[in-house]
């Protein structure tokens, strides 16, 4: 505590200087005088050590930081924390829902989550539900001229098979939707193949996967999984650009694979791949290419790595430290370990995702969602 004293006790909040003459004679005075001044105090300094406890640092730097930022009562710097299911995206999971699933349901879905690809892949969709963000920026606002003139745009681009996955409309959330996108699950399992061919020390063995599932927890088995989940989600930072190439080569070294469970799914994702990369012709006779949604997938895999390493899953309402200009997280930049090293925002007074570093943001209060149950 040697480090508390370096902020004299008797200097007060900023805001809670003496009153002047005029302000005492003219009944503008706050309420509680001092006693209402020492309840600020208090709770600013309860703030403080709360942060130096959770940084790890020393109540003087805590001070600083959170004075620097501009930090008020219930928020918090994003470099620390933790939010998984964030409220802005209703009618999904919350961390309490989870937990209160029949032991049924829950072996259920631990064994699920052990059968890589596609069953891992199919338990993280449903796991991690697309929803749509009813904070900030009101999508459904847009005039009718403003939507026709985006889906024309759009359609553009996938007939020419330009933005497919590409970062210009990343971040939009998928207009207002998060988690979400056709044929989501099918591009996590061929992410998970990619790391099998391409780095197959970090998938686990089937047998230590099957064990750990009868244990009925999926965060078991996501400790069991967390390299391959980390490098799946490091492969779509090296861009979509040479993605297929990579995808097409993983299918057909998974049908040769010695698991019978990647065998099949590589089968499977034979057609699903053809059906990504593959012109055709729409209702007005022009050809497109189907748009994968790759950033669904990345939200998804984002979100399942909060749920060990902390960090605030896309969903998230921030805003910037020590500014009011506030914005939505759409995206996570992650390194060889740890929390995200680098959050993708939508502010609300643009269009267009920027990067920024964790300790430049300030997460809102009450963002994990604390919903009964999944609403379906």
């Amino acid at each position: 505590m040697a480090d508390e004293e370096d902020i004299p006790r008797d200097t007060p909040p900023p805001g809670d200087g003496p009153l002047s003459d005029t302000a005492a004679e003219s009944g503008t005075a706050p309420q509680g005088g001092v006693e209402g001044r020492g309840r600020r105090d208090r709770k600013r300094r309860r703030a403080i050590r709360a942060h130096a406890a959770q940084a790890g640092v020393a109540y003087s730097v805590a001070a600083r930081q959170l004075a620097g930022a501009g930090v008020g009562p219930g928020e918090g710097l994003a470099s620390l924390g933790r939010t998984v299911y964030p409220v802005g995206l209703p009618g999904r999971w919350s961390l309490a829902a989870r937990e209160r699933r029949p032991a049924a349901v829950k072996l259920s879905d631990a064994r699920r989550a052990a059968r890589l690809a596609g069953g891992r892949a199919a338990h993280l969709v449903e796991r991690f539900p697309a929803g749509r963000e009813t904070t900030g920026q009101d999508t459904a606002a847009r005039g009718a001229a403003g939507q026709d003139t985006a889906a024309r745009e759009r359609a553009g681009r996938e007939r020419t098979g330009q933005g497919i996955g590409g970062h210009g409309t990343a971040g939009r959330g998928a207009g207002g939707l998060y988690y979400a996108g056709d044929g989501l699950d099918d591009l996590l399992a061929m992410l998970y193949l990619v790391v099998a061919r391409e780095a197959p020390g970090l998938v686990p063995a089937a047998l230590d996967l099957a064990w750990t599932a009868e244990l009925g927890e999926e965060t078991a088995v996501d400790i069991e999984c967390a390299e391959v989940d980390r490098a799946a989600r490091l492969v779509l930072d090296d861009g979509v650009a040479g993605l297929w190439g990579r995808v097409e080569a993983a299918v057909r070294a998974g049908q040769d694979d010695a698991s019978p469970a990647i065998r099949h799914d590589a089968d499977r994702l034979t057609l699903v791949c053809r059906a990504f990369t593959m012109p055709v012709e729409g209702a007005d006779g022009e050809p497109y290419v189907r748009r994968a949604p790759w950033r669904g997938a990345g939200q998804v895999l984002d979100a399942l790595l909060v749920v060990a390493e902390d960090g605030h899953a896309p969903g998230t309402r921030v805003r910037l430290a020590g500014s009011a200009a506030a914005g939505t997280i759409v995206g996570a930049g992650w390194g060889a370990a740890g929390p995200p090293v680098r959050y993708e925002v939508r502010f609300d007074t643009g269009h267009l995702a920027r990067t920024v570093r964790p300790e430049e943001l300030v997460v809102l209060p009450g963002q994990e969602s604390a919903a009964a149950a999944l609403q379906v």
